[in-house]
């Protein structure tokens, strides 16, 4: 039986044997980015440890405290733990550049962060790629545009972090993104640099592998990262798919690097998942990858 073979009889297997995830002591937690009802039951019949949802639609600051109050109720329902949640800051916001303005940036993220504390969720994913990238004529006008819009998204950082220093369980997670998607914190090594300058347990560090990996960025980061690494992200080299969708053995250094530092946080896909009505099979070849990944690392 070839390592194919062997992962979709896992996958097939998991998906009618019903196991929950959740109670899961030590080693990586699995995830995917979902939003339904339905495929978050689906994802806890499979064996999946938690969910990942928007950070816009699980905490609308927009949004009143009475509808607050109803939406906690919805998620405290869900049968996996929300653990981990994306799109942080929207685009709207201006974090750098001549026009940056943070101080309702600030504000809407407290809110977020606030809420998100309320029920127990993890990590808060700062990629947000369209509120931190530096306008491309400032940087085309400015030799020093990156410098100072690495200044600005730090202060941010510093900012935020004084202002939910307080909050017990709640993180944020720096994201690098690959150069193709942003012009600003592309490496892990670069967002460990301003996690180690605002020094504070509610900004961490996330590594997206898919990223790292179009970005030509070794598992070594993630050895150099150690206890400040909380999150990850994965998906296929080249088509963003979930893993098992192709050629999965250039995961295998990056799981082998988590394994070395001890890490028992969470590993997130965040990906397509191909036809509609291959959901729940897809789900299930991506958790078994992910178990031979950490077994074999």
């Amino acid at each position: 039986m070839n390592r194919r073979e062997f992962l979709a009889m896992a996958a097939g297997a998991a998906a009618f044997t019903g196991f929950a995830g959740s109670g899961k002591k030590g080693g990586i937690l699995f995830g995917a980015c979902r939003s339904s009802v339905d495929d978050v039951k689906a994802m806890r019949e499979l064996g999946y440890d938690f969910w990942e949802w928007g950070a816009g639609s699980a905490f609308d600051p927009s949004k009143d405290d009475a509808w607050w109050r109803k939406q906690k109720d919805e998620i405290a329902k869900r049968p996996l733990p929300l653990r981990s949640c994306n799109g942080f800051i929207p685009g709207k916001y201006r974090l750098t550049g001549p026009k940056a303005n943070q101080a309702p940036a600030l504000d809407y993220a407290e809110t977020i962060l606030r809420r998100a504390d309320e029920v127990g969720v993890k990590t808060v994913v700062l990629g947000s790629g369209g509120a931190r990238n530096l306008p491309k004529d400032w940087v085309k006008s400015d030799p020093a545009a990156v410098e100072k819009g690495t200044r600005q998204f730090t202060e941010f950082c510093l900012a935020l972090a004084k202002r939910v220093a307080d909050l017990k369980t709640v993180q944020v997670v720096i994201e690098p993104l690959r150069p193709k998607e942003s012009n600003l914190v592309n490496f892990v090594w670069q967002g460990l640099k301003i996690v180690e300058e605002v020094n504070s347990p509610r900004i961490q560090q996330l590594a997206d592998i898919y990223h790292m990996i179009e970005g030509g960025e070794t598992a070594e980061s993630i050895t150099k990262a150690g206890a400040l690494l909380k999150h990850c992200h994965i998906a296929t080299k080249g088509s963003r798919q979930y893993p098992g969708a192709n050629d999965t053995e250039v995961f295998l250094p990056y799981f082998a690097a988590l394994k070395g530092i001890g890490y028992t946080g969470g590993v997130s896909c965040e990906c397509g998942w191909g036809k509609k009505g291959d959901l729940k099979k897809n789900l299930a070849t991506a958790l078994a990858t992910m178990k031979d990944l950490e077994a074999r690392a």
